[in-house]
């Protein structure tokens, strides 16, 4: 069947509209229509050539929800009408890391960017004019339909809104789970968070849940201050040394217990300055990323070793996709975790650009697009 999707061409380039063949499900593969797609920006990243794609044209989106509209043969788990959430990163289940339940770390997690199918990387589901096209992640959401990997796929209450649901597939546990489980945050704990977007606001919601005394947003976009005081920041400011004062006024002159750093575009000098904020044995999430050929850093090696700090990567939050996505939308149908409120803007797939340009200019916390049904 054919489908409307948002690709990239080049890379540096922006998101063109096409037409594109799409293969049905095999085994293993459900077809999905797709309702909501988040704007992430790390689709930007490789528009802008910060990372690189494994195969061009390449369809974007990570980031989406949608109903299971075909079902590959032999394919259990699934059925029509299911709706779904995406994991960005797949769940196998039977590698090392899946067995050790690390499913963030799923080996799957090695052909994101090639866009190919996981199990064949000479293979792929949507073609242009007679040439492949990858799929971001596998997926691909910033298409009206994809045909995708069950391991990328979570079933989900049909009751939950999927324009709201849409956002545990990265943002919510990316932020959240950097919080809860990367800085591991403790009742009581000093927490910085640098950068509130799509990303940081969900780790200020992980910190305020983990029962951190003080959460200090840090943005210098006086909306997503304003935004993190709602979402659970006790403090925020426009910068990060205004932050790492404020943390050591109280805790006499120690600094945070963890600052977990979620800057759109990461640099070594981020990285630097959350390391510096923390106290003697506290923590620096690691979880922006930049530019892929930039090899900078800021640390100083003997603050890091003689204050026995931790410098720790956050990949998804450390999340177990088929564990905590169903948790996450639990809690939300509790009251417990806030996500409506996260989508700003709803766009159509024609004004993705726009979506991405509002990302960059801060007037978003997260963008959602919205498919025509």
């Amino acid at each position: 069947m054919r489908t409307r999707g948002a690709v990239l061409l080049e890379s540096p380039g922006r998101y063109e509209i096409v037409e594109l063949e799409m293969d049905d499900p095999r085994p293993g593969e459900i077809r999905v229509k797709m309702v909501a797609s988040g704007l992430c920006h790390s689709d930007d990243h490789f528009a802008t050539g910060d990372q690189t794609p494994g195969i061009l044209p390449i369809a974007g989106g990570h980031e989406g929800a949608g109903i299971v509209e075909a079902v590959g043969p032999g394919t259990l788990g699934f059925s029509e009408g299911d709706h779904v959430v995406f994991s960005f990163l797949p769940v196998c289940g039977r590698c090392t890391w899946c067995a050790k339940g690390l499913q963030n770390l799923c080996n799957l997690g090695a052909f994101l960017a090639t866009g190919a199918r996981f199990d064949d990387p000479t293979s792929f589901r949507l073609s242009l004019d007679g040439r492949p096209v990858g799929q971001l992640a596998g997926l691909g959401t910033f298409c009206e339909h994809v045909t995708v990997s069950t391991a990328s796929a979570i079933r989900i209450d049909p009751s939950i809104p999927l324009d709201v649901a849409v956002l545990t597939g990265c943002g919510v546990g990316t932020g959240w789970g950097a919080a809860v489980n990367s800085a591991a945050v403790r009742p009581g704990d000093v927490v910085i968070v640098m950068g509130i977007g799509g990303i940081g606001i969900n780790a200020v919601q992980g910190a305020a849940h983990a029962g951190a005394n003080a959460v200090i947003a840090v943005d210098p976009v006086e909306f997503k201050r304003d935004s993190a005081l709602k979402f659970g920041a006790t403090h925020a400011v426009s910068t990060i040394e205004e932050a790492t004062e404020l943390a050591r006024s109280m805790t006499d002159g120690q600094g945070a217990d963890s600052s977990i750093v979620t800057v759109g575009v990461t640099t070594g000098r981020h990285i630097g300055q959350g390391l510096q904020a923390v106290r003697k044995g506290g923590t620096c999430v690691a979880v922006g990323i930049g530019d892929t050929f930039v090899k900078d850093g800021d640390i100083n090696l003997h603050e890091l070793t003689l204050s026995q700090k931790r410098l720790q990567g956050a990949l998804f939050g450390a999340c177990a996709p088929t564990a905590d996505i169903p948790a996450q939308l639990a809690m939300y149908q509790q009251g417990k975790l806030e996500l409506a409120g996260l989508v700003t803007t709803r766009y159509s797939l024609d004004q993705i650009n726009q979506g991405f340009d509002d990302m960059k200019a801060g007037r978003n916390l997260r963008g959602v697009i919205v498919h025509d049904s």
